[in-house]
């Protein structure tokens, strides 16, 4: 038995241009996602470490919560669960805006929020507690003194995992072709199913999610070194 490999006809119109297709929504899906785990993680961070009971249990709920629960059961449930409780006009709204985007994003967002909190948790845990009171002492308030001494010394230390938790969000964007998302997984289903060429286009894929997974890691690589404190 031959086995004859062409990948020529998949980089080729039209499967090439519905791969592109999913490639910028995947990358879209990835943007969003990340943007609104960096910002509520964040903030869940901040709270978390406020001093104020209430907020840090239910920060620490959040997380759990998050955590605990399969990605995919999150997307089930922003995707149908949801929109069942949103009136008829917004569902409709949503429904002929690309929906699968917006719910992705806010399932992977909300889920990837909750790691990235103890990511830069663990950041402010490693600031000396003295920079706190003396930027308190010197009349700062805990917000700026959080923004401008803390959160950036914080930053440095929760780099790595950060990096390796933004590597697991993009990877993590695949499982939104259950939601029929036109991600590069979804795509490259479709173009098997046309093409037959089942060895190939999966190939091609995982060497997408590779080359983009080993990039996400270099870059984090290189702004760690930037970001490195000289040693004294």
């Amino acid at each position: 038995m031959s086995i004859s490999l062409n990948f020529s006809s998949l980089l080729a119109a039209p499967h090439l241009d519905h791969l592109i297709a999913g490639i910028k929504f995947t990358g879209l899906l990835t943007a969003a996602s990340w943007l609104l785990a960096f910002t509520l993680g964040v903030a869940l961070a901040t709270l978390r470490v406020s001093g104020n009971p209430v907020a840090e249990r239910l920060v620490a709920a959040w997380v759990s919560y998050q955590q605990n629960v399969p990605i995919l059961a999150h997307l089930f449930v922003w995707y149908f669960g949801i929109p069942t409780l949103l009136p008829d006009s917004m569902q409709s709204w949503i429904n002929a805006n690309n929906g699968e985007l917006i719910f992705a994003s806010i399932a992977i967002g909300l889920c990837m929020s909750a790691y990235f909190c103890e990511d830069v948790r663990s950041g402010l845990r490693s600031v000396p507690h003295g920079q706190h009171e003396a930027a308190r002492s010197l009349g700062l308030s805990f917000l700026k003194t959080m923004r401008f001494i803390e959160l950036p010394q914080a930053m440095r230390t929760a780099l790595p995992p950060f990096i390796n938790h933004t590597v697991i969000l993009f990877k993590n964007t695949s499982l939104a072709m259950a939601l029929g998302a036109a991600e590069v997984t979804y795509v490259v289903r479709e173009i098997e199913n046309q093409s037959f060429r089942t060895f190939e286009a999966y190939t091609l894929a995982t060497a997408f999610y590779l080359a983009v997974s080993l990039g996400l890691m270099g870059i984090g690589v290189i702004v760690s070194k930037r970001m490195r404190t000289p040693s004294r």
